[in-house]
């Protein structure tokens, strides 16, 4: 081969060679710019939402308010129910700890009948106390009433007692004192049987 035909061919060579490299990167340049083009429009897409798309996670105000109303009373619900325990649990230990109750006046006035020597006597030993029989056949409701008698406050009640040879039946009444404690009017047992005896244990009626 002539040196003139070498040199032909290396400048044909060249000129397929830049021409190539200019091809390749033509691509490459087309390509990154089709690739950020298309982060750019998914960037713009996530950013800016369809209204449609943020209406339908807001609830419609018919259904909030619904939804308000019902947690608005179930919070009621439990407020009652702790208002109602309240008033129970208060009525509870008024009726069992508090001094005028009618339970506190019934054991303490069978106590007192039952440590007097003379009911003792008479009835036999031991003694038990009992109220009202009721339909159930319980006997632990001793019967009374409150009144009020010139400004004061008054209870009388009325149970039984029994020992081993015979019943009575007691009677009391009670009445505040200037400290608004219960204190005896009157306190005493009737035996059942004859003869109907009575044993006086207070008795402050003349005092009125």
């Amino acid at each position: 081969m002539s040196l003139v035909v070498f040199n032909k061919l290396l400048r044909q060579n060249r000129c397929i060679t830049q021409a190539v490299q200019f091809r390749f990167r033509n691509c490459i340049y087309y390509y990154f710019s089709r690739l950020n083009s298309h982060k750019s429009n998914t960037s713009l897409n996530s950013n800016h939402k369809p209204k449609n798309e943020v209406s339908d996670k807001i609830k419609p105000i018919k259904e909030r308010i619904k939804e308000n109303a019902k947690t608005a009373s179930y919070i009621g619900v439990i407020v009652l129910g702790f208002g109602v325990t309240g008033i129970m649990f208060y009525t509870i230990s008024k009726e069992l700890f508090s001094s005028k109750s009618p339970n506190t006046v019934y054991n303490k006035a069978l106590q007192r009948v039952i440590s007097d020597n003379r009911v003792q006597d008479a009835l036999g030993v031991p003694i038990k106390g009992y109220g009202e029989e009721t339909k159930r056949q319980r006997r632990n409701h001793a019967a009374h009433k409150v009144f009020m008698r010139n400004g004061i406050e008054h209870m009388r009640m009325q149970f039984y007692v029994q020992g081993s040879r015979q019943k009575a039946t007691v009677h009391l009444e009670v009445k505040e004192n200037s400290s608004r404690d219960y204190e005896y009017r009157y306190l005493f047992i009737q035996l059942d049987q004859y003869p109907r005896t009575t044993i006086i244990l207070e008795d402050k009626r003349s005092n009125d």
